[in-house]
């Protein structure tokens, strides 16, 4: 096979359908749009969410609770996930980040303490729970709050 002999795969490629180009497209005079109404205009057809100028759904439903601008959002890391650490390692929200345990960079990293840690490691973050930091200390390691 040359460069020059590369075709896509059959059925792969279709023409878009050109619309409004005479009665034998099947396509033509009004451009499969039907006759009138709001939807043959230019310009035509309703907002997301109109419902023929009854009150719409979003509206008719009653609004609740409320948003804290100022919440802080926290990724939390189980303790049975920093065993994948060599001893001795200080483990931070960046190394975590890299070795794929957090994925959001902009939240803090939340400690908890599920599982069990094996191995003596320094590790700092954000928030621990209490069990989770004397799960860490009793294994040797030491918890350094950021």
């Amino acid at each position: 096979m040359k460069l020059h002999e590369l075709k896509p795969a059959e059925g792969s490629r279709k023409a878009r359908n050109r619309v409004g180009r005479g009665t034998g497209s099947g396509n033509g005079k009004t451009a499969g749009k039907g006759h009138k109404g709001q939807n043959a205009r230019s310009g035509g057809g309703v907002r997301l969410g109109f419902e023929g100028g009854q009150t719409p759904l979003f509206q008719r439903l009653p609004k609740r609770g409320f948003t804290n601008i100022n919440r802080k959002e926290y990724a939390i890391v189980n303790l049975d996930s920093l065993n994948r650490f060599d001893e001795g390692t200080e483990v931070t929200p960046e190394l975590l980040i890299e070795t794929g345990v957090v994925r959001n960079e902009k939240a803090g990293i939340k400690i908890l303490a599920k599982g069990n840690v094996e191995k003596k490691l320094t590790v700092r973050a954000h928030k621990f729970s209490s069990a989770a930091q004397e799960a860490i200390e009793a294994a040797g390691g030491k918890t350094e709050v950021i």
